[in-house]
């Protein structure tokens, strides 16, 4: 099984994101599961459920940081994507801790980030942004065609190795585009196994 994590600030675009680019795998033939990992409270994994007929979990930090919470409870979280057999594991995380990096070593990373968060906003994502493998920029159809070269220039800068695509959460225009960016990435890698030094939380709210 294949994962794919997916990072990014609150309210950028990252489950619509996800919702069209599993819908396209889909269509190929692509058992795919969903885990979506958040603070409080979220019906994503709801979501994916309804519109997709997926597999989808949730996992409610409450007090932690949903980056720390995911990465300590990854390793349960790729276990249920066995159980369920499927082909492609997405792990969506909140993002709200910049400073931490949400990637795996390994595994294949996305980050989404949303023109409308200001010209030095992709200098602020940190290890999120910079370590990410597929950056995904959102909302650029409410900017004009300079900012958002500007903007594509400003997370050039912070990640000049990733690959730059627009997607349009509501449309979907962009999303087949970042399907063969996905695909090519995960031919590249081979399946990993995520794992982390820290353990002993279990993955919380299970709708399946």
């Amino acid at each position: 099984m294949h994962v794919i994590t997916l990072a990014g600030a609150p309210s950028s675009g990252k489950t619509s994101v996800l919702l069209h680019l599993a819908t396209r795998l889909q269509k190929e033939g692509v058992y795919v599961a969903a885990v979506k990992f958040d603070a409080l409270t979220s019906t994503d994994h709801e979501t994916y459920q309804e519109r997709l007929g997926i597999p989808a979990l949730l996992g409610l930090s409450d007090y932690l940081c949903p980056d720390h919470y995911y990465v300590s409870n990854i390793e349960e979280a790729y276990s249920w994507g066995l159980e369920q057999e499927a082909d492609l594991l997405l792990v969506e995380t909140a993002g709200l801790c910049h400073r931490c990096a949400p990637h795996i070593t390994g595994v294949p990373a996305l980050t989404v980030i949303d023109n409308l968060g200001g010209m030095d906003a992709p200098h602020k994502m940190g290890p999120s942004l910079a370590q990410a493998d597929i950056v995904v920029i959102t909302k650029s159809d409410l900017v004009s065609q300079a900012e958002r070269e500007v903007f594509a220039h400003s997370v050039a800068e912070v990640n000049a190795q990733a690959q730059i695509v627009f997607v349009n959460g509501l449309t979907g225009t962009g999303s087949l585009l970042l399907k063969r960016h996905v695909q090519a990435l995960l031919e590249a890698k081979s399946e990993v196994r995520p794992s982390s030094s820290l353990s002993g939380h279990d993955v919380a709210d299970k709708s399946l």
